[in-house]
């Protein structure tokens, strides 16, 4: 072998070297940057992970909370529906009271607004039953009640007695209904523990 061709494989296998080297090098980096890469993914892969754990633990909760406020409404919802069932029926009972008993009641209600107004001259007005029951019966009911009293014209309610002074510039409403609708909160109070606890 002569001189030009000893050179030339130096040169080839000096060549050959620095390819494998460089090749070698490439894959060492292309390794890392794989490797990098995979770390970053991952990474990445459990941040969208966490990301969507506490997006669906947000979405549970806002769900139950949702379905604990519906239950909460239809409950209400059932308790107001028996609650008024309760306040009809006492409305038909007191309604229906026998006559004797309902005179009764009447005598009470317009003996209390007699000693709120403090006057001896009263009008009685309430629904066309209850006058007449009253007017039927007028001298004792006066004397019951402490007051010389004037049946009025009707009015709409269940019962009970609107009393008030002969120039109408007083009153009292002792009816039913006037009574119910001032009690009204403490009797659904009263209706919502007996029924409900």
């Amino acid at each position: 072998m002569d001189g030009a061709e000893l050179i030339i494989q130096e040169i080839n296998r000096e060549a050959e070297q620095k390819i494998q080297y460089i090749l070698s090098e490439a894959k060492e980096e292309a390794e890392k940057l794989k490797e990098e890469a995979r770390k970053r993914a991952q990474a990445q892969a459990e941040w969208i992970l966490r990301k969507a754990k506490t997006r669906a633990a947000i979405e549970k909760q806002r769900i139950i909370a949702n379905a604990k406020l519906e239950v909460r409404k239809k409950k209400l919802a059932v308790q107001e529906e028996l609650i008024g069932e309760v306040l009809s029926a006492m409305k038909e009972k007191l309604a229906g009271l026998p006559e004797d008993e309902y005179f009764e009641v009447l005598v009470g209600l317009t003996k209390e607004a007699v000693g709120e107004l403090e006057i001896e001259k009263i009008i009685v007005r309430s629904n066309e039953k209850t006058l007449r029951l009253i007017e039927s019966r007028i001298g004792e009911f006066s004397e019951r009640v402490g007051a010389d009293v004037s049946p009025g014209e009707p009015i709409e309610c269940i019962g009970g007695v609107l009393v008030e002074s002969p120039d109408g510039t007083v009153k009292v409403d002792n009816t039913f209904d006037g009574r119910i609708e001032r009690l009204e909160s403490e009797l659904r109070a009263a209706v919502a523990k007996a029924l409900f606890g």
